[in-house]
């Protein structure tokens, strides 16, 4: 849960994300603690978090856990089985709201991938930091630099056939030095996001491009505007500097041949993230002006998503039929290579197509989620917990829990200040038999300072708390410190989902 996000519209987002995240993670108020008498706990009275709607089919954990107290008259009963859903959420370490600018052929600027999905810092290989901000390139970027090394030594070889298989080493610094050119496309969008104060979590080269991970959305329409018109802007004025290069050497040696190239690359790569779609750039550049004359940043993401979609049938449609007829300036007339070409153009096309139209789906889904995210406040989502000692049989403190509704058991000392969270999945593995000789001290988890959230949380300031200290449960506490529950990403979590699952307005 930049969003899992951020929106993220944590779309666009992202949250890591998203939202994160998150994406989010992007991802509605869920089961949250029921209303009753103040819990009086060593003269301490712990207020219980207020009423909500629960999540349908969500059962009390608790509750289903709490077999040992049964009177001790009735025969005994085989342990039942606990129906309890462990499954460890994402919502609290990276949700979808991160806002993703991927540049290449295209510059996708999509926030739709949830941050556990996207590879982490592991899953690539740091080439530096520059600006602060870590650059990785992906295991995936080396098929991609193969493929441009294969192309474009063939290509060579029709230009420089003296090369022999040098050119293959030739096209392979090309390929090298068409994805630098990427980098300084994506370094324009990293400098100016930490110009307008937006972080920035890491940049990625991989298959068919670059990610900058832009955690949060800007501000204002002409901020975000600026944002994705820096990369094309560099690409262009990189196209230019190769061309003038281009006038100081001879265009039938190798450094000719390397600078036409580049140029030309770089032309394609800013032409094409102009197109006004999302996730292009183009499409983030429409976004901003229809959010500037509506108002409404929601109104310029479904008008630039459904262009962006529009683009990616035409580019599915479209790019075989020019790359047949020879516009691109291929030799539309040699037919005899013809069946392998059109495999390589379908596919490609087939390729870009994919990215555009998911990029823009997602796109519209983290706008949605940003719409939703004021709705995620931990005190709405928080459990009812019931306070207390070390040394408390774990039946007996599933017995208190059971009598006041509460959904959380919270170890406090001797003053009643909180010290650790007993945690779900620790209840669940003590079978039915062994509760009233295990203390609930041996099922806890310290509290740390991360896991103390205000209760006053909301939206996206509430999931960069859980994404900041990744836990499964955490300690709502009321300004003045009182205990109001506990609050477990797994709620938040299904909080995400039900967001999502409604009917957009």
């Amino acid at each position: 849960m930049k969003s899992l996000a951020r929106e993220g519209e944590s779309e666009e987002g992202a949250t890591a994300r998203g939202a994160a995240s998150a994406s989010a993670s992007a991802s509605a108020a869920s089961a949250a603690p029921g209303t009753g008498p103040g819990l009086v706990v060593m003269d301490k009275t712990l207020r219980p978090a207020t009423d909500s709607t629960r999540i349908p089919s969500t059962p009390n954990p608790i509750a289903l856990h709490d077999r040992s107290i049964t009177p001790r008259h009735q025969p005994p009963r085989p342990a039942p089985t606990v129906h309890l859903d462990h499954t460890e959420s994402t919502a609290g370490r990276n949700p979808p709201d991160s806002t993703e600018r991927r540049t290449a052929v295209p510059d996708t600027d999509e926030t739709g991938e949830r941050a556990d999905k996207r590879s982490g810092p592991g899953g690539g290989i740091l080439m530096g930091r520059p600006f602060g901000v870590p650059v990785y390139v992906s295991p995936s970027w080396f098929l991609v630099a193969a493929l441009i090394t294969w192309v474009f030594g063939d290509q060579l070889d029709r230009v420089l056939p003296d090369l022999g298989p040098a050119r293959y080493l030739v096209s392979l610094f090309f390929a090298v030095a068409f994805y630098a050119s990427v980098l300084v496309h994506e370094l324009a969008h990293t400098v100016a996001a930490l110009r307008f104060g937006l972080p920035v979590r890491r940049i990625q080269l991989q298959f068919f491009g670059g990610v900058s991970e832009i955690e949060k959305e800007s501000e204002t329409p002409g901020r975000e505007f600026v944002l994705a018109f820096v990369g094309p802007l560099l690409s262009l004025l990189l196209a230019g500097a190769f061309y003038l290069g281009m006038e100081l050497v001879d265009p039938a040696t190798v450094p000719g041949v390397l600078l036409a190239g580049l140029m030309i690359s770089n032309l394609l790569v800013a032409a094409f993230n102009l197109l006004p779609g999302l996730p292009l750039d183009g499409g983030r550049m429409l976004r901003a002006v229809i959010w500037a004359i509506t108002g409404k940043p929601m109104a310029g993401t479904v008008a630039a998503a459904w262009v962006g979609r529009a683009l990616a049938v035409t580019v599915l449609i479209g790019l075989p039929m020019i790359t047949h007829t020879g516009i691109l300036g291929t030799d539309g007339g040699a037919v005899e290579s013809t069946g392998m070409n059109t495999v390589m153009d379908a596919l490609l096309a087939a390729i870009l197509a994919a990215i555009i139209w998911t990029g823009a789906g997602n796109s519209l889904r983290m706008a949605r989620l940003r719409e939703h995210l004021p709705e995620l406040r931990a005190r709405t989502l928080t459990r009812r917990a019931v306070p207390v000692e070390n040394a408390t049989p774990l039946s007996e403190a599933l017995r208190r829990a059971n009598a006041h509704g509460a959904r959380a058991i919270v170890v406090v000392d001797g003053h009643g200040d909180p010290l650790s969270i007993v945690r779900e999945t620790a209840i669940a593995s003590v079978p039915e038999h062994r509760r009233p000789w295990v203390a609930v001290s041996t099922l806890a988890q310290e509290l740390t300072d991360g896991m103390r959230v205000s209760a006053e949380l909301s939206g996206e300031e509430l999931l960069d708390h859980l994404r900041a200290t990744p836990a499964t449960e955490y300690l709502v506490l009321e300004p003045g410190g009182e205990i109001y529950g506990v609050l477990s990403t797994l709620d938040v979590e299904k909080a995400f989902v039900k967001a999502m699952a409604r009917p957009q307005p």
